[in-house]
């Protein structure tokens, strides 16, 4: 097994969407036998995108997974998603790999999205390969792309080839470290031939550059060069591939993923540079522990998704971190303490089931049918060396929308619905709202919600209305006020009495409610006082101006009265209650808006639309910063002007544009619009 695994590769294709990472994967299956022909998007025919909201979209959704073998070793490959709407688990599916290919689209090179997709691999140190795809389409510009790489994303890219000619001319490749070419036949092997007389200053600076980047990356290959003014082929194979794992360079090859151009190069390229599982560094648990990625040491492996299958049910997909997986393994799931029984082992080709029936060892990712109570992000080890891997952090929800059943009667149907999505994709959140009744499905954008209703839809004939939730309004006093709150009620009988005076003050916002007991005396018995408190709270639970909850104020219990016979908690309750709307009337109500913490990330052009479409929503601009072309704009926005944000963002900027937002504080409501929305909340009464 260990000769094997030294040959063995588990890799991710990352990039923003639109670059032809499926293309790509399906061009790497084809190239190695795992599929007969190529399919295509438009076509809806691709082997990783098979969900019919794929299909229908034209685009990955969820991650696709395929196990092939090239020159008689194993590849595992994660093709990911590139929306915005899509990458939230992104470092899970990252964590299950031990090296990525970025795919750089050669017609608009890096964008916003890229150097974020980026950023999760590096927060990883997953070495890296570059595949500059569609190298055969009208304005693809090779240099762009490679200019890009440098200046957006800061890595020194190493050109493995430059292409020979491009767009509809594109028909070859220059080794520029081998000093050789390669041109493309119909089908796209490849065929040796001269370097174009054309090319070869282009190729000498190139192959220059990439020489000393290479010597770089060692005192001892620099000395050589710096003696020799030369190395070796041998130097240069072992000097870059050091240099791709301790991520100082990054390899980059030209292709057309379409077209069939550059898979065998892209193939050769990941097995000479991107790690073997062996070559990992320990694997980091909870508390200290380590793990070492060795077939020798006891079992653990990684959840890194949960997909859906019509025939087979829950599949989970697993990493193998260290040790050798078996079909008909018990095992623990150390995440949740339980045991589970591991059935048969299976590899994919996107929906594709194929039996595995020898033991896996670490980089392995294979499928395991039907486990009872595991799910993404836990670790299944063995029984009697429990370890736990420590997931990393996944960005939070950006958009929540209120679910409703279509007919009524349906509430628990949806929500069983929904519940069965939560199981496949962590990146949801289905939440009830106890301010406004809302259940919330909250996501990474509008599209992934409508997406995961309409799969709802489909699967579970669920249907489900979308309504934009109520936003979270507070109520607060700006005033002081000091009163009775008085309740008898006295009908023949044992009566109800219940007497008390209070203070009610302002406190800083953010600082919550405080009642405090100054009764001397014995005006009000001590076993009263909690009533009146409760009385209180529950009164500001139910709102003032509008039916939110009052917050941020202080109340002083100070004196009473009490009857011995007719006082009871509940007189007391009522009495602090009405104490409590009378205080309110005299205090200067307001209503209090929230306020959200924005982030927005956009290509410098658009700074200036950004900023002002922000202000036009009543934000406040805290500040900017841009680096490599990309700038990130912050700003406290009222979450009521937000609801809809991510479909102007993604109008504004071309679909470039990202943004975070997360609750930071309430604020006091413009008088226009507080009117409004009170108004809107004695609409049902009247």
């Amino acid at each position: 097994m260990q000769d094997r695994l030294e040959k063995q590769r588990t890799y991710a294709l990352i990039g923003h969407g639109g670059t032809g990472k499926t293309s790509l994967a399906e061009l790497m299956l084809v190239a190695s036998g795992a599929l007969s022909r190529q399919g295509k998007i438009e076509e809806g025919t691709t082997a990783l995108d098979y969900e019919p909201e794929e299909i229908k979209r034209r685009g990955s959704i969820q991650p696709g997974f395929a196990h092939f073998t090239w020159k008689g070793a194993d590849h595992f490959l994660v093709d990911t998603p590139g929306d915005t709407n899509f990458i939230g688990d992104l470092p899970y599916l990252l964590t299950a790999v031990d090296g990525v290919v970025l795919v750089v689209d050669a017609l608009d090179g890096v964008k916003p999205l890229t150097k974020k997709i980026w950023g999760e691999a590096r927060k990883l140190n997953l070495p890296a390969l570059v595949f500059v795809n569609k190298m055969d389409r009208e304005r693809a510009d090779f240099a762009m792309a490679m200019g890009g790489l440098s200046s957006v994303l800061g890595v020194r890219a190493v050109p493995l080839f430059l292409p020979i000619g491009s767009e509809a001319d594109f028909r070859g490749v220059v080794d520029v470290l081998g000093d050789s070419a390669f041109f493309f036949g119909q089908d796209g092997t490849l065929s040796p031939g001269p370097v174009p007389a054309e090319m070869q200053d282009a190729v000498q600076a190139a192959r220059e550059v990439a020489v000393e980047n290479i010597a770089e990356t060692s005192e001892e290959l620099m000395e050589r060069y710096l003696d020799a003014g030369e190395l070796s082929a041998e130097d240069l194979e072992a000097g870059l591939r050091q240099g791709v794992q301790d991520q100082s360079l990054v390899p980059v090859v030209p292709g057309a993923a379409l077209a069939a151009k550059g898979g065998s190069l892209l193939l050769d390229a990941i097995v000479r540079f991107l790690p073997a599982p062996l070559a990992r560094a320990p694997w980091q648990g909870k508390d200290g522990a380590t793990r070492a990625s060795s077939p020798d040491e006891p079992l653990a492996a990684f959840v890194c998704k949960t997909l859906s299958d019509p025939f087979t049910g829950q599949l989970s997909i697993l990493r193998v971190l260290s040790g050798v997986l078996t079909p008909d393994m018990q095992v623990m799931n150390a995440t949740k303490e339980d045991k589970e029984k591991i059935g048969g082992l299976l590899f994919l080709e996107g929906k594709k089931q194929v039996p595995c029936k020898e033991p896996v060892g670490p980089g392995a990712i294979v499928a395991v049918a039907k486990l009872k109570n595991t799910s993404t992000g836990d670790t299944l080890c063995a029984e009697k060396a429990p370890f736990v891997l420590v997931p990393p952090k996944l960005t939070p929800p950006i958009i929540s929308y209120a679910l409703a059943a279509q007919e009524k009667g349906d509430e628990d149907k949806v929500f069983a619905a929904v519940q069965k999505l939560l199981d496949e994709d962590i990146c949801l959140h289905l939440e009830r709202n106890e301010d406004t009744g809302d259940m919330l499905l909250s996501g990474m954008g509008q599209l992934h919600i409508e997406l995961a209703v309409e799969k709802a839809k489909r699967r579970y004939k669920a249907n489900i209305l979308l309504q934009t939730p109520k936003i979270p309004y507070r109520e607060t006093i700006k005033g002081k006020a000091q009163v009775q709150g008085r309740h008898k009620k006295q009908s023949g009988g044992r009566g109800q009495f219940g007497d008390c005076w209070i203070r009610m003050e302002p406190l800083p916002r953010g600082a919550g409610y405080e009642f405090v007991d100054e009764v001397v005396g014995g005006a009000i018995p001590r076993n009263y006082i909690p009533a009146v408190d409760k009385g209180i709270q529950e009164a500001a639970a139910r709102g003032f101006l509008a039916g939110y909850p009052v917050i941020d104020f202080k109340v002083t219990l100070y004196d009473g009265s009490y009857h011995s016979v007719d006082s009871s908690e509940m007189a007391f309750k009522i009495a602090g209650s009405l104490a409590f709307k009378k205080a309110m009337e005299q205090c200067s109500p307001v209503l209090l808006e929230p306020v959200m913490l924005v982030s927005v990330f956009i290509p410098d052009e658009y700074m200036g639309d950004i900023i002002g479409d922000l202000s036009s929503r009543r934000g406040r601009v805290l500040g900017s910063d841009s680096s490599g072309g990309v700038t990130e704009v912050r700003a406290h926005v009222p979450m009521a002007e937000m609801m809809q944000y991510a479909q102007t963002l993604r109008s504004m900027t071309g679909g470039q544009g990202t943004f975070t937002m997360e609750f930071d504080h309430y604020e006091e409501c413009p008088p226009q619009i507080a009117e409004a929305v009170i108004a809107e909340s004695k609409r049902p009464e009247a």
